[in-house]
């Protein structure tokens, strides 16, 4: 296996190089100015390491994966063209109204909570680029009023008039029977040929999104077409890349929805947090080859703090509803919580409460933490962790990056400590303090609300800073087991470079799989299967495109369940492709039953309410050749004591007032099994351990350790 995977992030461009039985790891500043350059660099550390030159590599690779944060970029930025939408007559407020949510979406709960300064973001699309055509289809995709192919050619020129460059096409009901968006798409092809208006995108709603929901449909599809622009340009750029370096085959495009696909096939909304998601993705494979039960995912870098859960079972997280940025979609996206929490997040003095805050903002990459010397002028996580003595300045990022410990502790000094009265010391105390105590807080109030408690839960750290906070965030939140995992500081490359090439469709069907009223179970198989059919059949489609061979496709059959009413949903994962009878049928019952009495305590589930699918989705893939994790936790008789550290140095730890000596090691310089009690510092090339007083880490294969309170209470 050879293979290149990329996760760029905000503050750096991550890169993991299989080839054969060499597991490279790289790291280089994120260019956000053109991504290829840090790409290039990250890579170029890689073959360095093994003594292959870019060619080598470019051109023996079976794939190049990559996730990107190109798409987040712009929206956040506004980079993108003029987009006009069409929608039904009568409906064309619909965005507008955001469904008089639109001031909340997508801001901290302190902001939504207020509401005299509440704001709505500006529109996408603005109102006067919204044109309403006369026609009308029933909830079944019955056609009640014909589509007026005259007015849609008056709106269309309405809307190049007005100097849209992009268009989407979201009639109602389009899900269901979509040829008015179809037709649509034709007008405006005969009225304006690309030689007229170039290429101008027009998106379909129903293409977007399976479905119903006329909002969050619309948002869909219209920053769908917002990035497409930026998506392509980008990514082409990346893929002519590859190409002018010898790689030709096509670049693969990690998506949200937990798979990837060729640039071909991806559309720019399915790119949103690809890389986040893609750490999920190896925690999946991760919790089912090493048997390590449920795992609360967190992936701490240098912007941002992201959240996941993977249970065991076969329970699928996806957000319904997710919002990207400030705007409701519909996609189905593998369910994350992302916190501006990471090693670049500014701390300053909070006024109001004359204490300090960290987060949102970062430093990113440029100018980055006041110690990388390039001009920061705020204090930052990492400038905390620096002057309590966990980083060494000399041997930062593999010694890429020098740190400067006069400038963090002048720059805490003077924005921090002056208005409090403490020195440098107590401000970076409070600094990791504060930090760790809000990814627990994000972690606890993430498991409370799927039902969950911390303590049947390992913690799962990864990313650049994952392994520096984990045992401070697993003390807050009372979880005794720690995992970071194998190349921890690139974990989410790594899953990049295990996905497989996947597709989802999914339909909304609102059906009664039991009826309270008549106490019966749903009979009508035929019909129900024939959904499930019909989306395979677009799975395979996608795939064979690409050039899959049609008896190397899978595909798995999920369903989105709920009792009665309840706005709580689950996303089960169905054993079998049909539900062929009533054992088929009580089998999924029951799983799904299960599942809500673990989440939600047993006893509390409500057949007596009836239950229902809402939605059925059916991911269609293809399985790629993946790394193997058995074997890297290391077992009892594996287990020994280290030799004592070869450099002990005076750290500082929040809850202890002095200096403490603390043990340094290299990581290349311990064995496998090898028993580390805290506290103790573990430098590896890309990442830092820290074992807190009270902890203790067993060394694992590829840099992964297993962290355990050593003392109780």
């Amino acid at each position: 296996m050879r293979r290149v995977s990329v996760d760029i992030g905000g503050t750096f461009t991550d890169c993991f190089l299989v080839w054969d039985d060499h597991y490279v790891t790289a790291k280089a500043l994120t260019t956000h100015q053109n991504l290829a350059l840090g790409f290039n660099a990250s890579l170029a550390h890689a073959y360095d390491q093994i003594g292959l030159s870019l060619e080598d590599v470019m051109q023996q690779v079976d794939s190049v994966r990559y996730a990107t944060t190109l798409g987040t970029n712009a929206l956040i930025e506004r980079r993108g063209p003029k987009v006009g939408l069409i929608t039904t007559a009568g409906f064309e407020s619909t965005v507008p109204l955001s469904r008089g949510r639109g001031y909340g979406e997508g801001v901290s709960e302190r902001f939504k909570k207020d509401l005299p300064m509440a704001e709505r973001p500006d529109p996408i699309v603005p109102i006067p680029l919204i044109a309403g055509v006369r026609e009308r289809l029933s909830e079944r995709g019955e056609v009640i009023m014909p589509l007026d192919e005259e007015d849609v050619r008056k709106q269309v020129r309405r809307l190049v008039d007005r100097g849209a460059q992009a268009y989407v096409v979201s009639l109602v009901n389009s899900v269901v029977n979509p040829a008015h968006e179809i037709r649509v798409e034709e007008i405006i092809r005969e009225e304006y040929p690309e030689h007229t208006l170039g290429s101008a995108p027009i998106i379909l709603a129903h293409m977007v999104v399976g479905r119903k929901g006329e909002y969050a449909r619309t948002s869909s599809a219209i920053i769908d077409a917002f990035l497409h622009k930026a998506m392509y340009l980008g990514l082409s750029s990346l893929e002519l890349n590859l190409r002018d370096n010898g790689h030709e085959r096509p670049m693969q495009v990690v998506h949200n929805s937990g798979g990837m696909a060729q640039l071909n096939s991806t559309d720019a909304l399915q790119t949103i947090h690809s890389g986040p998601v893609a750490g999920i993705s190896a925690s999946e494979h991760l919790a089912a080859e090493t048997d390590i039960g449920n795992i609360v995912c967190s992936d701490m870098g240098g912007t941002s703090f992201d959240i996941g859960l993977v249970v065991k079972g076969g329970v699928k997280f996806y957000d319904f509803n997710p919002v990207i940025e400030r705007w409701m979609v519909n996609v189905p996206m593998v369910h994350l919580v992302t916190l501006g929490a990471g090693g670049g997040s500014i701390a300053r003095y909070d006024r109001l409460r004359k204490t300090i805050a960290v987060g949102p903002e970062s430093a990113g990459s440029d100018p980055g933490p006041a110690c990388y010397d390039k001009g920061g002028r705020a204090a930052t996580v990492t400038d905390a962790d620096l002057v309590l003595g966990y980083l060494q300045p000399d041997d930062y990022a593999g010694g890429r990056i020098t740190l400067n410990e006069d400038r963090a502790k002048s720059v805490m000094r003077r924005t921090i400590g002056k208005p409090l009265d403490i020195d440098e010391i107590e401000v970076a105390k409070l600094i990791k303090q504060k930090i760790d105590n809000d990814m627990a807080n994000g972690i606890a109030q993430e498991l409370r609300a799927r039902g969950y408690e911390p303590d049947n839960f390992t913690l799962l750290s990864y990313g650049g800073n994952g392994a520096l906070h984990a045992c401070g965030i697993a003390s807050v939140i009372g979880i005794n087991r720690v995992f970071v995992p194998p190349f921890s500081s690139i974990f989410s490359a790594v899953g990049a470079g295990n996905m497989d090439q996947l597709h989802i469709h999914e339909r909304s069907l609102y059906l009664q799989v039991y009826d309270s009223g008549t106490r019966k179970l749903l009979s009508d198989f035929d019909s129900f299967n024939a959904h499930i059919e019909q989306l395979e059949e677009r799975g395979k489609a996608d795939l064979i495109r690409q050039g899959y061979d049609e008896k190397d496709i899978e595909h798995r059959l999920e369903l989105d369940m709920r009792y009665g009413n309840q706005l709580a949903q689950t996303a089960v994962v169905v054993s079998k492709t049909r539900i062929e009878n009533a054992d088929d049928l009580l089998d999924v019952i029951g799983v799904f039953g299960k599942d809500y009495g673990k989440r939600y305590g047993e006893g509390s589930q409500a057949p007596e309410a009836g239950i229902r699918v809402n939605t059925v989705r059916v991911a269609s893939y293809v399985q790629t050749p993946k790394l193997k994790f058995s074997g890297v936790l290391p077992k009892g008789s594996d287990l020994k004591d280290a030799p004592a550290a070869p450099v002990k140095r005076a750290c500082y730890f929040v809850g202890h007032d002095d200096p403490i000596e603390t043990g340094f090691y290299d990581l290349e310089s311990l064995d496998f099994g090898s028993v580390v009690q805290g506290p103790a510092v573990i430098t590896s090339q890309s990442t830092t351990f820290l074992v807190e007083p009270g902890w203790q880490i067993s060394i694992g294969k590829y840099g992964s350790g297993w962290l355990q309170r050593s003392e109780q209470g």
